[in-house]
């Protein structure tokens, strides 16, 4: 029998609060929680069981290689943020100012390219009847309070994770570690244990090479899940344990955007909200921010209900930002930085259990985000305190993080908030969607003005039940032989099917500029600062490569925001190049074929993997 190598022993370190990821609702839980680790005399809150004499050991791992990387512009109210910083002056946070004028704008089609059916077309033309039309946009004359940000600020969501952060770290009290992805929750029964960072040292597969080292065990009395909806520590928690009955998360959008500094002598001022529907397809929403010293944030959501297997977001965007609305003010701009991120709309219907023996769940992965009025971080942000607020509770009372004893303060806290009531009013807001977009906009109207007792019913289908065939999507505009003959084309080639398909159907070429309008790969290199550090594995998976061999549609592909994922020359698997991943998650719904065991899965597995985009402002 031949000798075996002794196995690399797994390191672990004890502490008494662990949390996953950095995002507006773990910033929230720290930022109120080291306020009351030591008061005023430098006692502690409580004692420490990781570290007996100090206080409470609190650590956070973030996958990202810094707090701020690759989140969003954002337009909020700000209630819960206004709430933990009563003073908060927002000339001290980079790209942050109050809105001063919103609008929503219908987007009408310059170059009829565009799917609209029957009754968007009739819908075009009531609008017309009220709206203010200026440059092939109809501005609506009113917005419904539900959707209304008037007393909100814009802000770039990574300068202010970045300030919020400087704080927390600033306190002494709270360790943050950015480029620390964390693989899975340490379960025992349904109690969690802690949290297993991810090894170090491997290959593509994730088998031990030359530097190995074993991802460390971080044991803890309180594990604090805000590692968003597509965060694998969440995603395999809910595995493990299950989902309250009638939960899903089934609706889902990718958000690309970039920010961009304005040509000089736009009329644009800051705090300017822009909100668009209509254009380039009638399922795609848009928005425009606008920062001070001629800054905007700017980017579209495509849903998972656009019924199309080519739904890339990156040449859309491109087409968004050439309607002439739009162009008027950004032609002559310049991308600063580029980004995307999946944004999970499910909304209330898509909560986890929040709580149990050792763990809270927060943030868009617990359902917070408001699918009516179109509004998450703030929510994020609001179940963070509310957590920090219990957890102060129970360290006080010397009482142990136990389901029932989370369930009394955390759970009851957030049951009795307004983030509770207005996400339970709008849970069935986006269901008309399922349907068709006017049914989506008659729902969500219905819903937003009877407060939830009204909506457009319809079942949920999961995101690859809507994915037709690229034949019957181009049924009437391109031949099925054409397609194939495309198809054939851009795989020979190593390329996604998109671009072919979309100018093929009526949409002009880009005329790149070099400087806002520019390729998928230069968006990569200029505004995107992509990185992935060696010695992890890939955390884009295909969990039957056979399926995948078989695979017609090849969404994945179309819909990478970072062509990360490209079709194979020789045929087979998609080709995975994390290199140019930006952790945008958009892989795991975007996928027409289920998983082999679990039919609320794709083919398709996200797991921990570290890098992506270098960006403090997107």
């Amino acid at each position: 029998m031949e000798n075996q190598a002794p196995e690399t022993p797994r390191a672990s370190m004890d502490v008494d609060i662990v949390c996953v990821g950095f995002g507006p609702a773990t910033a929230a839980f720290l930022t109120h929680l080291s306020r009351a680790l030591v008061d005023e005399n430098g006692q502690p809150l409580a004692d420490s069981k990781a570290m007996p004499g100090m206080p409470p050991q609190v650590i956070c791992y973030e996958r990202a290689d810094d707090i701020s990387f690759g989140v969003s512009g954002i337009v909020t109210k700000g209630r819960a943020i206004k709430a933990s910083f009563p003073d908060l002056d927002l000339s001290q946070i980079p790209m942050a100012a109050p809105v001063t004028e919103e609008k929503v704008v219908y987007l009408q089609d310059p170059i009829g390219a565009s799917r609209k059916g029957s009754g968007m077309k009739a819908f075009e033309k009531i609008l017309g009847l009220t709206a203010k039309k200026d440059a092939q946009g109809m501005e609506l004359p009113f917005i419904p309070d539900f959707l209304a940000k008037h007393e909100g600020f814009v802000m770039s969501m990574g300068q202010f994770q970045q300030w919020v952060g400087s704080q927390v770290m600033g306190s002494g009290l709270v360790q943050v570690w950015p480029g620390s992805p964390v693989a899975e929750p340490l379960v025992e029964g349904k109690a969690v244990k802690g949290v297993r960072l991810a090894d170090q040292g491997v290959d593509k597969q994730g088998e031990p090479d030359a530097a190995y080292m074993p991802g460390m065990d971080i044991h803890a009395q309180l594990t604090v899940l805000g590692d968003g909806p597509y965060g694998p520590v969440g995603r395999q928690l809910d595995r493990k344990i299950g989902t309250p009955d009638g939960h899903h998360a089934r609706d889902w959008a990718v958000g690309m955007k970039m920010v961009v500094e304005l040509p000089q002598g736009c009329e644009l001022k800051p705090g300017t909200v822009l909100h668009t529907i209509g254009y380039p397809e009638p399922e795609i929403f848009g928005f425009l921010y606008v920062y001070p010293d001629n800054i905007a944030s700017l980017g579209i959501f495509v849903p998972s209900w656009f019924d199309s297997p080519v739904r890339t977001a990156y040449r859309y965007l491109q087409h968004w930002m050439m309607h002439p609305y739009l162009w008027r003010y950004l032609e002559g701009g310049t991308m600063r930085s580029w980004g995307a991120k999946s944004l999970q709309e499910s909304g209330k219907r898509g909560e986890p259990f929040l709580v149990g023996d050792g763990y809270a769940r927060i943030g868009e992965g617990s359902g917070s985000t408001n699918v009516l009025t179109n509004s998450g971080v703030d929510e994020a942000w609001a179940t963070g305190s509310m957590l920090a607020e219990a957890v102060i509770e129970l360290m006080r009372e010397g009482k142990e993080f136990t389901k029932e004893n989370l369930e009394q303060t955390y759970v009851k806290r957030r049951r009795e908030s307004w983030v509770e009531k207005e996400s339970t009013m709008a849970a069935k807001a986006r269901d008309g969607f399922q349907k068709g977009v006017l049914q989506g906009i008659i729902g969500t109207g219905m819903t937003g003005f009877t407060k939830g007792k009204l909506s457009w019913p319809s079942q949920i289908k999961k995101p690859y039940e809507r994915i037709p065939t690229l034949e019957k999507y181009y049924e009437g505009r391109i031949p099925a032989d054409e397609i194939e003959s495309i198809r054939q084309e851009t795989q020979t080639k190593g390329l996604p099917l998109h671009n072919a398909l979309m100018t093929r159907a009526g949409w002009p070429e880009i005329p790149y500029d070099g400087q806002l309008l520019v390729s998928h790969q230069d968006a990569l290199l200029m505004g995107g600062k992509v990185q992935a550090a060696p010695g992890y594995a890939d955390h884009v998976r295909f969990v039957r490569p056979e399926t995948c061999e078989k695979c017609r549609e090849r969404v994945c592909i179309e819909a990478c925001s970072g062509q990360a994922i490209m079709s194979n020359p020789d045929g087979g698997v998609p080709v995975f190049d994390r290199e140019k991943c930006i952790h945008c998650g958009a892989c795991l719904w975007n996928c027409s074929k289920a998983h082999p065991t679990d039919p609320e899965r794709t083919n398709v597995d996200f797991k921990a993997g570290s890098g992506g985009l270098h960006s403090v402002e997107n």
